[in-house]
């Protein structure tokens, strides 16, 4: 029998909320934008990408802290209306 899979609380809230819309356009729609921005955020594709493979302008960035990244994180999460 597979382990049951333990969730901090924070994913329980994401996974009932989605759980919670009903089936519509709207839902698959934010099924896809979630699992296309969860893709890129656990493997970013760098902008910067240089002709030599390195991935930006410094060879020893690290891509999880990637400005350009967490710019566009940034900028999608003012454009959502708050509660």
């Amino acid at each position: 029998m597979a382990e049951p899979i333990l969730l901090t609380a924070s994913e329980l809230r994401m996974i009932t909320t989605l759980r919670d819309m009903p089936e519509s356009p709207l839902r698959t729609r934010v099924e896809r934008l979630l699992e296309d921005l969860l893709a890129f955020a656990r493997n970013p594709r760098c902008h910067e990408l240089q002709a030599d493979g390195v991935p930006c302008e410094n060879p020893a960035a690290d891509c999880d802290q990637c400005k350009v990244v967490l710019d566009m994180l940034e900028a999608m999460g003012k454009r959502l209306p708050r509660e």
